[in-house]
């Protein structure tokens, strides 16, 4: 007979837990036969001991079968998805579905919400008035048959372990650990019912992982993970010391989206992008190489393939395109406020995590899990490093409803700003492209 006390002590002590332990106790949790003191144990023993692999791939598979597994097989094609581990201005879902739905690979893509300093791709579509990211499985079936993408949020049925478990995670201080952002990053996407994935791990100040040897040791694991389970995953570690384009905040980063499937987007943004549906479209078989790939991801972009898959993709969710043909009638916050440049010199980094942060005081970001979004609120990051300013020249421009929060704003971005006298070297965006042959070496 299995005992919490004694699995508690074990992983306490530093012991391996066997898969009949693990799957005891997440399949003990979600019926709320353990309670949560116990369970929170348990988590601060996993986060200060670890898990070895054969344990984080047991973690994984008992959150995986906690609820429904998605089976897409009557779908044509190889499925493929992408995740990013969340940043500071990170759209690139919103352009590469479309791109990668063009291209003939269908894209299932179960979505998260921003909490904290980072964006949430559900909340940015929901800034397209009426779009519906609430599905059920057959929904979700029929509009990736049809559509070739759908973007929605984690159902009841998909890993319900994982919502639960994340709740208790979050109040308990055992977020931070690799083991089990694992798995709870692949056991919902392995749910969905995908053959391939593409990580995007992003690192530096805007990023969860901040230090680049901690983003190389989640990807090296989740890609242990994925492929264990017998899809083909590889992952690029992307830089988020910077916001990621221009646009902070729900609807800036759809119009912004909108400017970059019509070939007028930054270039960082459209690097990461082009880099991802590229290797995207090679694991669905359309191209011989990821490079193939970044061509043809180049070309549906440019021919404005990838706008016209995303107004399907907006409809099939039942979203209202007005505002995406006159993206200048969307409704205006109260007020606008304009950060400027407190000397001359170069720009030598606009950090990402305190333009996220702002972004959240704003109304564009959540503190807690039920806080409201406010659509309209955000950041517009003009001038990035490495380029050059002269004292008053405007850096940022950011808008709220929120007039108690405008001083705050000021000081905080301001803050986020530093300059230097000699020009700084512009750091790369892709860092690193990682697969388990790459790791095997």
């Amino acid at each position: 007979m299995l005992s919490m006390y004694e699995i508690i002590r074990k992983k306490r002590d530093g012991q391996r837990l066997s898969d009949e332990e693990i799957r005891f106790f997440i399949q003990g949790y979600v019926k709320n036969e353990i309670p949560d003191y116990q369970m929170a144990a348990l988590l601060m023993a996993m986060f200060l001991r670890g898990l070895d692999a054969d344990e984080s791939n047991s973690y994984t598979e008992a959150m995986l079968h906690s609820g429904r597994v998605i089976d897409l097989s009557d779908i044509s094609g190889i499925k493929v998805d992408k995740h990013s581990t969340g940043g500071v201005g990170d759209k690139v879902s919103i352009i590469l579905a479309p791109i990668v739905a063009a291209a003939g690979v269908p894209v299932p893509m179960i979505s998260g919400r921003g909490l904290g300093h980072t964006g949430g791709t559900l909340d940015k579509l929901e800034s397209i008035p009426n779009f519906r990211v609430n599905m059920t499985v057959p929904e979700f079936k029929e509009r990736l048959q049809k559509v070739g993408a759908c973007l929605i949020g984690q159902t009841d049925e998909i890993v319900p372990a994982d919502k639960k478990i994340y709740a208790l995670r979050d109040v308990t201080a055992t977020v931070e650990s690799i083991p089990l952002i694992c798995g709870s990053i692949m056991s919902k996407k392995i749910a969905e019912g995908i053959d391939a994935l593409v990580l995007d791990i992003k690192t530096g100040s805007g990023a969860f992982m901040k230090e680049y040897d901690q983003s190389k040791e989640l990807a090296r694991q989740l890609i242990q993970i994925g492929e264990r389970f017998g899809k083909k995953t590889i992952a690029y570690i992307t830089n988020m010391n910077q916001p990621l384009g221009r646009a902070v905040g729900n609807w800036l980063e759809i119009k912004e989206c909108l400017e970059a499937m019509q070939g007028k987007g930054p270039q960082d943004l459209l690097e990461v992008t082009l880099t991802l549906s590229g290797a995207m479209i090679y694991l669905g078989g359309k191209v011989e190489t990821i490079e193939d790939g970044i061509g043809l991801a180049k070309q549906i972009l440019d021919s404005g393939a990838a706008m016209e898959k995303f107004l399907e993709i907006v409809v099939s969710h039942n979203g209202d395109p007005h505002f995406l043909f006159h993206p200048d009638q969307y409704p205006k916050s109260r007020f606008e406020v304009q950060v400027k440049a407190e000397q001359d010199g170069y720009l030598a980094k606009v950090d990402a995590f305190q333009v996220g942060l702002t972004a959240v005081i704003l109304g564009a970001g959540r503190r807690k899990a039920e806080d409201d979004i406010d659509p309209k609120a955000g950041i517009m990051v003009h001038k990035k490093a490495p380029q050059k300013v002269s004292k008053g020249d405007v850096i940022m421009t950011f808008y709220t409803d929120k007039e108690s929060v405008l001083q705050e704003a000021q000081e905080r971005l301001q803050q986020a700003v530093s300059y230097s006298q000699s020009e700084p070297q512009a750091e790369k965006m892709i860092l690193e492209y990682l697969d388990k042959d790459v790791l095997a070496q």
